[in-house]
Order: structure tokens, then sequence, then C-alpha cells
């Protein structure tokens, strides 16, 4: 990201912006990474992206609080729905030691993901986004890798073909590109709309599981797609109301 960025060095406005991308690195990175990297420890990981996928259902609140978006009885009924749908879709993985510090971490982990994504659709116009992410993952990449550095030994990273393949991989398409194009989704539309289809996450990892790993496809999965479809439906459906006022003041 670094090397797509420096091109752009004129847009960076360290001086001026540099609190926004310490905090998008803070919510964004170390609290989003960093608390669901040790709270995966305690809860079985069913249960724990449960409840990391309140997040959708987080940022249509604050969106609606902060932002000042739409909210209306659609979009909440549609947000509960994709919440539940993956619930749905996650109750195979919903076994294991229940831990009240693993379910705190899981809730910290939506929270950090919500206030983030509301912070960066607020600033979004001030900071030039591939700055943004770029320095987000720097800060952010700095910091957890010299907490790992302290808490982990390097000497147990197997530095094999497969790793590295993973490392690049995940690095370069799943948070890289990831994060880029989901700030950029963000800025051009409703934060909670845009938010809903990430209810469709787990339903394609579990979808690939079943295609590729021959993982059986269950009831519950074809009642988690039926949910989640809906839910995407309804919180992109435009009440008939708003489309009445609409008419009515053009």
């Amino acid at each position: 990201m670094l090397v797509v960025a420096i091109p752009r060095y004129k847009q960076m406005q360290f001086t001026k912006t540099w609190p926004i991308y310490l905090i998008s690195a803070l919510f964004n990175i170390i609290l989003f990474y960093g608390l669901q990297t040790i709270g995966l420890t305690y809860l079985p990981a069913g249960l724990f992206s449960v409840i990391v996928f309140l997040q959708p259902v987080l940022l249509g609140v604050f969106s609606w609080l902060w932002l000042g978006e739409s909210m209306f009885g659609l979009k909440i009924a549609g947000l509960v729905l994709g919440f539940v749908g993956v619930a749905t879709i996650s109750s195979g993985g919903l076994t294991g030691r229940i831990s009240s510090v693993g379910i705190l971490l899981a809730l910290g982990t939506a929270v950090s993901w919500a206030i983030g994504t509301v912070y960066v659709k607020k600033v979004g116009g001030v900071v030039d986004s591939i700055w943004l992410v770029t320095l987000q993952l720097i800060v952010g990449g700095i910091f957890m890798t010299a907490v790992g550095s302290e808490v982990e030994s390097w000497s147990k990273i197997e530095w094999n073909d497969t790793y590295i393949f993973l490392l690049l991989f995940i690095a370069i398409f799943v948070i890289a590109v990831g994060w880029l194009v989901f700030f950029k989704l963000i800025g051009s539309g409703e934060a909670s709309k845009v938010a809903s289809y990430t209810f469709l996450i787990p339903l394609i990892a579990i979808l690939v599981g079943s295609l590729f790993l021959h993982e059986p496809f269950t009831l519950n999965l074809l009642v988690g797609i039926v949910l989640i479809v809906g839910s995407i439906y309804l919180v992109n459906r435009k009440p008939r109301f708003v489309g009445e006022q609409s008419n009515i003041s053009s």
C-alpha cells in the first residue's frame, strides 16, 4: 500500500491529518484485530464470530445517532434478521466453553469495528482513502508486531511456502485491498446499508467450504442464506413513506 500511496504524497497532509490516521489505526487495526486475536483463545470461533457480527447492527444505530442516517422499521428488522442469519449458519460452532471474558472481547471487537467505520465515514472527505488505509495499517501493524514480539517467539514461525503464500494473500487481498474497498463503499453510500452486505462474509465462507472442502450443506445453511438475503433486501429497500415525501417535495 505504501508503494501505491507514495506517488500521492501531496494528498497525505500528515501535519494536519495525523490524528485521523492514529484514531483510525486504533479502532480498525489495533482494537479490531487485537481483541479478536485474544478473544478467540477464550471462545469457540463460531460463537465469537456471531457476536462480532453484531457490528452491522451496531453500525446502523451509530450511523443514525452520529451521522444522521435514516432509521426506520424495515432497516431495523433487516439488520436484526441478518444477525439471526449469521447465528443460524454458525450454530454448528456454538459449542464449547462459554467465557465472560471472551464474550466481552467479542463485543469489544464488534464495537471497535463499528466505531472505526463510523469515524472513517465522518472524516472521509478530509483524508485521502489510500493514505488512510496505508497509514492505519503501518501504525497498527508496528504496534501489533511490537506487542506480538513481547508475548510470542519469532522462532515458532515456520517460514514454509504455504505460510508465506497465505501471509501475502491475506495481507494484500484480505486486509489491504479489503479495507480500501470497504472504505470506498462506506464513503459512497449509507454506512448501515454497506455494512449489511458484511453479513455475506460467513455465508460465503461456509459456501466455499461446501464447494471446495466438501463440507456438508446443512438445513441451517439454507435457512441462513434466506435470512441474510432477506436482511440485505430490507435494509436497502426504501420505505414507502420516504418515496411519498420525495414526490410531495418535488
